[in-house]
């Protein structure tokens, strides 16, 4: 499975990024330019809805043929959440507690 970490530069929004390579960030960029996924900008907006709170950290990897969004997520509340949006279309796969 191939991991690809996604810069976040929306400030006051998402936790500092660490990057796996340039390469990656290219690729991502790529995709979405391809239209294969969405803007990491709109699915952060689904994952909003799913799970407010503050974004500790997103990683888009590809499983099985299909690019997901992961999503760590602090509630108000101090829980961490585990959350996974298709990223074509910003679905919710998975939401739990991590």
């Amino acid at each position: 499975m191939r991991r690809l970490i996604l810069p976040l530069l929306l400030i006051g929004l998402l936790a500092p990024a660490v990057f796996a390579s340039d390469d990656d960030h290219d690729k991502a960029r790529r995709l979405r330019e391809a239209g294969e996924i969405l803007p990491l900008e709109t699915v952060l907006e689904h994952a909003r809805r799913a799970q407010p709170g503050k974004v500790l950290e997103v990683k888009l990897e590809r499983e099985r043929g299909v690019y997901v969004y992961e999503f760590e997520v602090l509630d108000d509340a101090g829980v961490v959440w585990e959350l996974e949006l298709d990223a074509r279309d910003g679905a919710v796969l998975k939401h739990k507690r991590d």
